[in-house]
């Protein structure tokens, strides 16, 4: 049996504050949370909410399906502008590229 519909999402949010440069804290202030909560929804000790899946979905720009359909789904649907960009390697360190070019 494949892996459940709660890890994937934890997975998922995870794959996402990655991409996105966010931390927990951040989620944590769009949800409404503190950031122990967003932690213990992370680990498993608490449980994502339907709620919480739509205001992820919105936050990040990406539908809840696609939310829901796990990692690399979700990070394919991320808008660009979403992506935090990171010092590209150069002689002169000043060219931005986004992550995933």
């Amino acid at each position: 049996m494949g892996m459940s519909l709660e890890e994937s999402l934890r997975l998922t949010v995870a794959a996402l504050m990655q991409a996105t440069g966010e931390s927990q804290r951040t989620v944590a202030g769009v949800l409404g949370l503190t950031q122990t909560q967003v932690s213990r929804r992370q680990s498993g000790a608490a449980s994502w909410q339907l709620d919480d899946v739509d205001a992820l979905a919105a936050h990040y720009g990406i539908g809840a399906l696609d939310l829901l359909s796990g990692p690399t789904r979700a990070c394919e649907a991320l808008p660009e502008a979403r992506r935090r960009t990171v010092p590209a390697s150069g002689a002169n360190g000043k060219r931005k590229v986004r992550s995933g070019e």
